[in-house]
């Protein structure tokens, strides 16, 4: 037997759009329901940077103190191993922002964080292991979702339904939403080191003819991506895992014992980049936000912090329709046209990046070639520094709270959070 439940807003994926779009409505008195088809938000491989736009938002919201309180590292400048020479890419001391630095926190901690800040609010509800199935559609209107939980089939009816469920987007394409692939040359493998006390305390980048090795320090381990070009694991794989053992180990020679905690291929996960976007974001009651709207490469590490932008500009301009429950398409079309150019124009960046530099030092096959001329003019004028740090950690057009805000209210009963 079908339960039927109701709700103003529903939305599929609790990742850091879902979340933080499910927080701010809930907050702006919206009754929302985030659905997340997993029973916890741990899952490897997602990233971990924070940027200042990000951390902007929630100094906004009055919840930055708590959300710093959390273990977390904070990267003033991003610097890294080039070609054997260690290299400044982005200083963020500078910013016009309340935190001039990154924040790297494993993005589950990221999203309880958020889980509990928005419980507080009674219009909110977190609803586990709850994974949407199809669209509930009539007469060409999208008026909610089937979902399958423990219990059950569940029918969620909604005014709003928001599709922040990734690039693999079950709810964008159940309702005929297509992306375009605009371009992605490289992919990445993903790994897990155990991490020594002697080893450096830092995440960081190291780049040799051939090779590009990022650790990002988890505390006990390292979560290693190694990048190579679009398709190129199977070749890696015939070389056979002591070859890619040793290279990794000589890219970064602190993690050459490390390396023969990697037992078999399965201990490496291959992660496809792909760079898309959907030429049209929504439809008569359906927004797709996020990933599910905008997949974006990892270079520059700023998918998150899209995604909450996102967020901010669909709360912004959606908390008041919906409250009133007066919503049209028009309102969700203002969102799509305000977040749509600083999406389009840091894919092209991500491209350019992809193109120019990450694949020419893949294919490099000179041992010892020169800094790439962007990063030794970079060394020389430091000041130049502050341009990749203003684009990664502030973006283009970033959003600022406007949505309006309800004080907490007491609950009678504790927040619907199964």
């Amino acid at each position: 037997m079908t339960t039927t439940v109701t709700t103003t807003c529903c939305i599929a994926g609790g990742g850091p759009a879902g979340m933080m779009l499910g927080y701010l409505l809930a907050r702006a008195g919206v009754d929302i329901m985030v659905l997340e088809k997993h029973a916890d938000f741990f899952r490897d491989f997602r990233g971990d940077t924070i940027h200042p736009s990000t951390l902007e938002v929630m100094h906004e919201l009055g919840i930055l103190e708590a959300f710093l309180a959390l273990p977390h590292q904070q990267v003033t400048r991003m610097q890294g191993q080039v070609y054997g020479h260690s290299v400044a890419l982005a200083d963020f001391t500078h910013l016009s922002t309340f935190c001039k630095f990154l924040v790297f926190m494993p993005q589950w901690d990221f999203l309880d964080f958020l889980a509990r800040q928005a419980a507080v609010y009674p219009h909110f509800a977190l609803r586990r292991q709850t994974e949407v199935t199809g669209l509930i559609e009539e007469a060409g209107v999208i008026k909610g979702v089937h979902a399958m939980t423990p219990q059950g089939a569940l029918e969620i009816r909604a005014d709003l339904v928001v599709g922040a469920d990734g690039r693999h987007t079950v709810v964008c394409a159940a309702a005929g939403l297509t992306a375009e692939e605009v371009g992605a040359p490289i992919d990445v493998l993903w790994f897990h080191l155990p991490r020594a006390a002697s080893d450096p305390d830092a995440t960081g980048g190291y780049i040799t003819p051939g090779a590009f090795l990022v650790t990002i320090n988890r505390r006990d381990y390292w979560q290693c991506g190694f990048v190579i070009p679009k398709g190129g694991f199977d070749a890696i794989e015939a070389g056979g895992l002591p070859a890619f053992r040793a290279r990794v180990g000589g890219i970064a020679p602190f993690l050459r014992q490390a390396v023969d905690s990697l037992r078999s291929w399965d201990d490496v996960k291959l992660l496809s980049v792909q760079i898309d976007r959907m030429p049209c974001w929504y439809r008569d009651g359906l927004l797709c936000i996020g990933d599910a709207a905008h997949a974006m490469s990892p270079v520059g590490g700023v998918g998150i912090n899209l995604a909450i932008q996102d967020a901010v500009a669909a709360a912004n301009i959606l908390a008041m329709p919906l409250r009133g429950r007066r919503l049209v398409p028009q309102d969700l079309a203002a969102v799509q046209a305000r977040r749509q150019w600083p999406t389009r124009m840091t894919q092209r960046a991500q491209i350019a990046i992809q193109n120019r530099f990450v694949a020419p030092v893949l294919a490099q096959k000179d041992t010892d070639p020169p800094l790439p001329w962007p990063i030794a003019l970079m060394q020389r004028l430091p000041q130049l520094q502050r341009i990749p740090a203003r684009l990664i950690g502030i973006g283009l057009r970033p959003e600022h709270v406007t949505s309006p805000a309800l004080p907490p209210a007491p609950r009678n009963d504790p927040p619907h959070t199964r």
